[in-house]
């Protein structure tokens, strides 16, 4: 005779977890990591290195000092140390990437308890503190390496200066040959990368699709000399628009929980870059948007909230 076992929930169960997703999202993240150092040379690499390393001994010695559990191999703090490498510059001082990932792992997500708890992405936090306090270092990029020309502004800056960029073509942009940070120039490199998460099933359409598609429209109605003339396509290609849609807006620690709030969030992120970018003091609005989003996640999903089973 079988009998009916009731448990609590939950039912259902998957072989995913927290460190699984991260070293996912990681993994997800070499190719445009090697495309970085390729373009740029080995002082990529050194970025990356310095701030991996610097975000792992952030987060071992803040665990230790508060007597908490020592999790480094849950994937967080080297995901944080990563990301935070691939907003900077390939040439900064060595000294950059160590402050900002203490910064961002200190800040940016110790002080709110850790991991699960923090209200904003925590590699944003350090780079915008980084951009904040160093903004020469931050804003002087080095071409790639086809190029004779040690520093240049980015397309961006470029275009916000009122120069022409006329030996800059759509297809440079998509394959990174332009200056910019280490891990945004190479949108080819990004793209495989998230169709691997999109594949395995760790990010959804919703933010990173309306945020892109909320930039482009923006812009293309906006940026242009008149109306509806806006090169909508050089601005999804352009900074760190696709770095941040599909590998920082959809955080699930920073991001809202239902695809409507999702969508709300995508399209609220896409609006304020597009804003910062043609209105705003800095050409690039990716992260500045994206933080002022995560402070915004609380309340869209208070509003957003799914019906409770039973209840109208």
């Amino acid at each position: 005779m079988n009998k009916l076992i009731v448990n609590t929930s939950p039912h259902l169960h998957k072989k995913e977890n927290v460190s699984r997703i991260m070293w996912a999202v990681v993994l997800s993240l070499i190719p445009a990591g090697i495309a970085g150092v390729v373009i740029f040379g080995w002082g990529a690499l050194r970025v990356i290195i310095l701030a991996v390393a610097a975000a792992l001994i952030s987060e071992v010695v803040i665990q230790f000092l508060t007597r908490k559990k020592v999790a480094l191999l849950d994937g967080s703090a080297f995901l944080t140390g990563l990301l935070l490498a691939y907003n900077l510059p390939p040439e900064v001082p060595f000294w950059l990437p160590i402050i900002g990932s203490i910064f961002a792992i200190a800040i940016g997500k110790q002080v709110f308890g850790g991991l699960g708890q923090n209200i904003f992405n925590p590699a944003l936090v350090g780079r915008v503190f980084l951009m904040a306090s160093w903004p020469k270092y931050m804003t002087s990029f080095t071409l790639p390496l086809k190029y004779d020309t040690v520093t240049s502004a980015t397309p961006l800056a470029m275009l916000k200066e009122g120069k022409v960029l006329e030996n800059i073509s759509h297809w440079d942009l998509f394959l990174g040959l332009r200056g910019g940070c280490i891990g945004e120039v190479c949108i080819l490199a990004l793209l495989l990368g998230a169709a691997f998460l999109f594949w395995r099933r760790y990010i959804s359409w919703h933010i990173p699709i309306t945020y892109i598609a909320a930039t482009g429209i923006f812009t293309y109605i906006f940026a242009g000399k008149t109306l509806l003339s806006g090169d909508w396509f050089f601005h999804i290609l352009s900074g760190g628009l696709i770095l941040g849609a599909f590998f920082m807006a959809t955080d699930y620690v920073t991001s809202p929980l239902t695809c409507k709030g999702q969508v709300i969030f995508g399209l609220g992120c896409g609006l304020l870059t597009a804003i910062i970018r043609i209105w705003g003091g800095y050409p690039e609005g990716v992260s500045y948007a994206m933080l002022m989003m995560n402070a915004a996640a609380p309340i869209i999903d208070r509003y957003t909230r799914n019906r409770i089973y039973g209840t109208k």
